[in-house]
């Protein structure tokens, strides 16, 4: 394996894959959290936490600003961390995948690492707009999430390799026992200890922007590292040396 070019292509990807997720995250998301910000500020101002005077609004719209300005940078740094896991990953796995290209290879690797890494904890614990959830359960979420995101995963690349001592057909029953187990520990984990209280149509939007947020930038790190692996062939380098 040819170290550098693997570096650069997994690094590239993963940064033009975050853009792609902050600049997508920044346009169809950011409008649903300006309407639960604003809810939660009227709630703040309804209880006397917070004066509703214009110091409070210069101040707000500054963070805001400097929050949305920030969110593509993050989205590149994020792409970048999880671009390497994903670099790292397919590298591992690219001859076993099925697929006649590389494009194909890296499209059918994001789309499981969608479904164990994201989709599955998502469906679990629903991303959910800033005026949803209690600030003191914040750390409670953040271990159950975590959690679950940990056992789907390990729990995929477990039963994955249990598939590879299996014969033909029969590989089915790896996908068959992860699909068994995570669906045993999405029944045991407990729920979501906040209720959602907002407006639904606000909820339901958020959520769904947020599953399009996050499924471009698996869609753009697959078609990119692929293309670039294609053209540039890191592997190259064992076929000359054996």
């Amino acid at each position: 394996m040819n170290t550098s070019l693997f570096l650069i292509i997994v690094l590239v990807s993963g940064a033009f894959a975050g853009l792609i997720h902050g600049v997508t995250n920044l346009a169809i998301v950011e409008p649903y959290l300006d309407q639960a910000i604003g809810m939660e500020n009227q709630n703040m101002f309804a209880s006397g936490e917070v004066d509703d005077t214009l110091e409070f609004w210069v101040e707000y719209e500054g963070y805001r600003t400097w929050q949305k300005s920030g969110q593509v940078l993050a989205g590149v740094i994020l792409g970048v961390s999880i671009g390497s896991l994903f670099g790292i990953v397919f590298a591992m796995s690219r001859s076993s995948l099925p697929g006649r290209n590389n494009v194909k290879k890296a499209l059918i690797l994001a789309g499981i690492m969608w479904v164990t890494l994201y989709f599955i904890p998502f469906l679990k614990y629903p991303a959910n707009p800033p005026t949803v959830g209690d600030a003191e359960s914040v750390v409670l979420r953040a271990i159950l999430y975590s959690s679950f995101i940990a056992i789907s995963g390990i729990a995929a690349v477990g039963f994955y390799k249990v598939s590879k001592k299996f014969q033909n057909k029969k590989k089915i029953l790896g996908l068959i026992g992860y699909v068994a187990f995570i669906s045993l520990v999405f029944v045991i984990m407990p729920e979501n200890p906040d209720k959602v209280t907002a407006p639904l149509n606000l909820v339901e939007g958020f959520r769904a922007t947020s599953v399009l947020a996050v499924s471009s930038f698996w869609i753009a790190i697959a078609i990119t590292l692929g293309i670039l692996w294609n053209h540039f062939k890191p592997e190259r380098e064992i076929a000359t040396s054996n």
